[in-house]
């Protein structure tokens, strides 16, 4: 197999002045030369192997991290996760069929540097989500920058908590007629989370093209390359019905489906709308060309909220002045107030992830997982009481001794 996993040619004789080309193949333990149904079928195979499972030759097997491998299978609850720390590279690639090939040439896949390795965009350019905040509008002459890169889920949850801690914003709405009020989001979190982790899925790494988030106070627009497939017609897409019949990257699909980032059924559109209906915000639109050369999400600002978006990259800044400085120079990450809603329950003591989320009403688990508890654990406030089986069924959720402390600060200064 040649480079991107396509087929090439091999002088019959090497040292022949005239030298006469054949396609070989591997067989057991020897190279044959591929004749008749074997040639049809190498072509054929070559043919069809989607851009995320061909073996990338400009990288070699132990260009993949196997720290980030071992953190996936513990991550998924994998059994193989025993094994691994016994494992070289390349039989825990193998393992995980993101590296294959002949013993005496083995070759990483593409899937397997996009999650496997700290820096892919030098195997793979235009690996990156490049956020973008225009405080005057998409038309105004400022705008703010934040790259993100690296491995693909870690760098699709950094890019979702950036956007969620510095431009969601909720709102209370009171109503005359009763006593309930309505909580609504300027973006809905789940919606952005499904927009974005869709033109991570779907996108081409083939293009050079990084998936672009615009944000302003009309819109948030998710930007990625290319458009969708030709068997999904845009009406239908734009109805929540589309069903796709070909899958750009199903390698990666699989992977974001183990880490509960997707569930790589076609429910992504239907879930965006069902999402925004839900908090009372304008549809979202989905737009490509006749080529379907690019694809763009606009999730539109709900009209009750108002305007005031400022960004708080900067938000430890804030603890800072709710917390002894001893503290909270103690504690790792940012501590957002979703966190802070969490650390509040998990004072009453140990508790399930599920009755954690249950306690603080919320129904959407991967929401839940991303933007508390995982940057609660992160940030060494909480803890899991066993960390050597995070998929336990006996697993409980508990503070630290930090953030017992933590909560400790943070009342004592509200109380003042």
């Amino acid at each position: 197999m040649g480079l991107a996993g396509k087929p090439y040619k091999a002088p019959e004789a090497v040292t022949a002045k005239k030298k006469t080309w054949r396609y070989y193949v591997r067989r057991y333990s020897s190279t044959v030369e591929a004749k008749g149904e074997a040639e049809q079928e190498l072509l054929s195979l070559a043919a069809k192997v989607p851009f995320d499972d061909r073996y990338n030759q400009s990288a070699r097997t132990d260009d993949l991290s196997k720290p980030l491998m071992q953190a996936f299978l513990q991550e998924v609850g994998s059994a193989l996760a025993a094994d691994a720390p016994g494992l070289s590279v390349e039989a825990l690639a193998r393992q995980m069929n993101v590296a294959g090939g002949p013993t005496e040439s083995t070759w990483p896949k593409n899937v397997g540097l996009l999650f496997f390795n700290e820096a892919p965009q030098r195997f793979l350019p235009g690996v990156q989500i490049d956020v973008l905040w225009f405080p005057e509008g998409a038309g105004g002459d400022r705008f703010e920058e934040k790259i993100f890169q690296g491995p693909l889920a870690r760098m699709t949850r950094e890019a979702l908590n950036y956007i969620q801690r510095n431009y969601l914003r909720e709102t209370v709405i009171k109503h005359p007629d009763r006593a309930e009020a309505t909580r609504v989001w300027n973006f809905p979190y789940p919606a952005i989370e499904e927009a974005l982790v869709n033109a991570v899925y779907h996108r081409s790494y083939e293009e050079r093209e990084p998936i672009e988030v615009r944000i302003s106070r009309d819109e948030l627009v998710i930007v990625s390359f290319p458009g969708p497939d030709r068997s999904i017609r845009l009406e239908d897409l734009q109805a929540g019905r589309a069903v796709s019949r070909r899958y750009r990257n199903r390698r990666i699909g699989e992977f974001l489906k183990e880490l509960d980032l997707t569930e790589g059924r076609s429910t992504g559109i239907p879930k965006i709308l069902k999402v925004m209906a839900t908090n009372g915000s304008p549809p979202p639109r989905f737009e490509s060309d006749d080529d379907r050369l690019s694809f763009v999400i606009r999730l539109p600002c709900h009209p009750g909220v108002g305007d005031e978006i400022t960004p708080t990259d900067s938000v430890t800044d804030q603890v800072t002045d709710q917390v002894t400085d001893q503290v909270t120079d103690q504690v790792t990450g940012v501590v957002t107030e979703e966190v802070l809603r969490l650390l509040a329950v998990a004072a009453q003591g140990e508790c399930t992830r599920s009755a954690l989320q249950e306690a603080l009403g919320l129904k959407h688990t991967p929401h839940f997982r991303h933007a508390y508890l995982l940057p609660a654990l992160d940030s060494r406030l909480m803890e899991m009481t066993q960390p050597e089986k995070p998929r336990s069924r006996n697993q409980r959720y508990r503070l630290t001794a930090l953030g017992q402390r933590w909560l400790g600060a943070h009342a004592s200064r509200e109380t003042a």
